[in-house]
């Protein structure tokens, strides 16, 4: 090959992979920070279990409970880190959480008691559900409103590749299931945080907001059109569980299709978004097409529902994996048009100096439906069967029916100067 020819080819390859990063500066600075804890997490999330159980030493109820508290608690702070987020300076507090959250991981490789396992436990969803607030106030402060969806599906787009390779890792871990195989995950997930901080660092210093007297210290929790698309956002992330919990155990107790099935499904999922996210992101530019994108999003969340319940009805093992493969790929159709109409939405009807209390709030999404969903949803899909799909669906469809009007009132109660939003008045006829 001549040497114009090689040049041209690592140009092109250069450009692909440029065109899965943000503009260089800030935006990419945040974007390999969230790519080094990503990798951190999907260690953790495959390994978490096991280690806990075989090198800690804790019974499995043990760790169930223990995780559940930690969780709980991690929600209950959401808020009043942001909050000081938004007082002290997102930058400063992004980095003491993300050391606070690799000290925690760290402290997982020395305990060896269920008191000292639940102490770490907690110090690691509080630091993690802080950290979210704190970057995505990080985030507010650095972009410019009208870039904010677009950068943060670089940032999904960018977390979604950390945790494949984390999960990659924490596999060679599984395989080998030895205790100094998963005290280098653990150490590996410690570290990046500590890279995630140091990267956080070399963003600009976002200014910090003084407290205007008079007003409640957590505002978001006066704010009641927020607080139900807050809600309404965290049934519609019910997915969550449905994708990592439900649908497997669906394909393995109620379908014919292969078992290889369960992890093509994440595979999918992984790739998709990776991928797709910045493209599907591109459509939203304000409240009315983020709404418009959630409707997408519930539709596409029936679709697959209909799909999952269609293979329960005796299929042949490599048609029932084409039809799995489908009700994938509008899985993560939808949770890409979710993702990018709730981050316009939460930026968009959060007062500016507000950004870290109000994305807390809102990103306490994820952990109510990580707490509430696998109850639920194996209640309802594995004990009612296609039907409970079909309900299911329907509820996914009229939750995001629900958040247009929602988002209606929330812009009307907020000031002229905050939400510029010339296209709303359309919104009813969208």
């Amino acid at each position: 090959m001549t040497s114009t020819a090689t040049d041209r080819t690592e140009t092109s390859t250069g450009g692909r992979l440029t065109r899965l990063l943000p503009p260089a500066g800030a935006a990419r600075n945040l974007a390999m920070a969230q790519l080094a804890n990503s990798v951190g997490d999907g260690a953790f999330i495959v390994t978490s279990a096991l280690f806990f159980i075989r090198v800690v030493g804790l019974s499995t109820a043990q760790v169930g409970l223990g995780l559940t508290i930690a969780w709980l608690i991690g929600f209950l702070t959401g808020v009043p880190l942001g909050n000081l987020a938004d007082r002290k300076g997102p930058r400063g507090v992004a980095i003491l959480l993300a050391l606070s959250t690799a000290l925690s991981v760290g402290s997982f490789l020395f305990v060896r008691s269920f008191p000292l396992f639940l102490i770490a436990a907690i110090a690691y969803a509080s630091s993690q559900t802080g950290l979210t607030a704190a970057r995505q106030a990080l985030l507010a402060g650095l972009v410019a409103p009208a870039e904010r969806t677009r950068i943060r599906a670089f940032l999904q787009s960018t977390v979604n590749a950390g945790l494949a390779v984390g999960a990659a890792l924490g596999g060679v871990a599984l395989r080998s299931d030895t205790a100094p195989a998963y005290l280098t995950v653990f150490a590996v997930d410690a570290a990046s945080f500590l890279i995630a901080a140091a990267l956080i660092h070399r963003v600009p210093t976002v200014t910090a907001v003084l407290k205007v007297a008079g007003e409640p210290r957590l505002a978001v929790l006066h704010d009641r059109p927020y607080a139900v698309l807050a809600l309404l956002n965290a049934v519609m992330l019910m997915f969550m569980p449905l994708l990592s919990l439900i649908a497997p155990l669906w394909i393995v107790e109620r379908t014919s299709a292969p078992s290889w099935m369960v992890a093509s499904l994440l595979i999918v999922n992984t790739i998709g978004v990776t991928l797709f996210q910045v493209r599907v992101a591109r459509g939203v530019k304000d409240l009315r097409t983020a709404t418009r994108s959630i409707r997408f999003a519930g539709l596409a969340f029936l679709a697959a529902c209909g799909v999952f319940a269609v293979t329960a009805f005796g299929m042949a093992p490599a048609g029932a994996a084409a039809v799995l493969a489908v009700a994938a790929v509008l899985l993560t159709l939808g949770e890409m048009k979710l993702a990018s109409g709730a981050w316009e939405i939460s930026f968009g009807l959060a007062p500016a100096d507000k950004q870290g209390q109000y994305q807390g709030f809102f990103g306490t999404g994820p952990a109510i439906a990580r707490m509430l969903g696998p109850a639920l949803l194996t209640t309802l899909v594995l004990g009612w069967g296609p039907i409970g799909w079909v309900v299911l669906g329907a509820v996914f469809l009229g939750t995001s029916m629900a958040i247009g009007p929602t988002v209606r009132w929330a812009a009307r109660t907020r000031p002229a100067s905050q939400v510029v939003e010339p296209s709303l008045n359309g919104e009813c006829a969208a």
